[in-house]
């Protein structure tokens, strides 16, 4: 898998724990607003907005609108990774196939260019893979593929969804298709598709298509 990079709004839910856990903001107190919380952590109010939404969905912060954003806990509620991780295959995958088609529209509206580049290097590699009979680089590269559409798709939490549920699909492949790469070479034309439909920002095609490959309709 890629090594996933911390944004910066990352860091910045990172700080404001430290500031929490060391009671430089107590438990029911009242963050600074927008502007202040950008000028101590020398980021944008996008990055701080996203901070927030990060330690909101792990029940540290609790905004409450038009009126301010609140400590509430010094501890995060458990992660989305170790729920998946606890979860059942099947429940795993059942997330991945409802995300893969809204994932898929809204990256072929959202991509850029460099995120084209990007997927357009994980098809190849994932076909070269596959015909050379190489599994575990070949699945790997088909998880890549997948996840540098979420990456694209413009919507932070989506993508981290995705991610982290992701691994556990690169894991079950390596046990579902027993070393066999036949399945790859037959859906490739399939992930070109998609693919293509990113390209030309075909939302609904995309959706589609991304509909089909979690069906295994090709």
């Amino acid at each position: 898998m890629q090594i996933q990079r911390k944004t910066l709004a990352e860091e910045v839910a990172e700080r404001l724990i430290e500031g929490i856990s060391n009671d430089e903001y107590a438990i029911g107190e009242k963050l600074p607003i927008e502007p202040e919380l950008m000028k101590i952590y020398g980021v944008g109010r996008s990055s701080i907005r996203e901070a927030i939404k990060i330690l909101s969905i792990k029940g540290i912060l609790n905004v409450q609108q038009g009126v301010g954003t609140f400590v509430v806990s010094k501890n995060a509620q458990e992660s989305l990774a170790t729920q998946i991780d606890k979860a059942k295959l099947e429940d795993v995958f059942e997330v991945r196939s409802i995300l893969d088609a809204k994932i898929a529209g809204k990256a072929a509206t959202h991509r850029t260019e460099e995120d084209l580049a990007t997927m357009k290097m994980y098809l190849d590699l994932r076909n070269t893979l596959a015909a050379e009979k190489k599994p575990l680089e070949c699945y790997e590269a088909d998880v890549n593929f997948h996840v540098s559409i979420a990456k694209a798709c413009g919507n932070s939490l989506l993508k981290e969804i995705f991610i982290v549920a992701s691994k556990h699909i690169l894991s079950s492949f390596e046990n579902r298709h027993n070393n066999d790469t036949e399945p790859f070479k037959i859906s490739q034309k399939i992930h070109t598709d998609l693919y293509l439909a990113i390209e030309t920002q075909d939302s609904k095609k995309a959706e589609f298509i991304a509909q089909q490959i979690v069906d295994r309709v090709y």
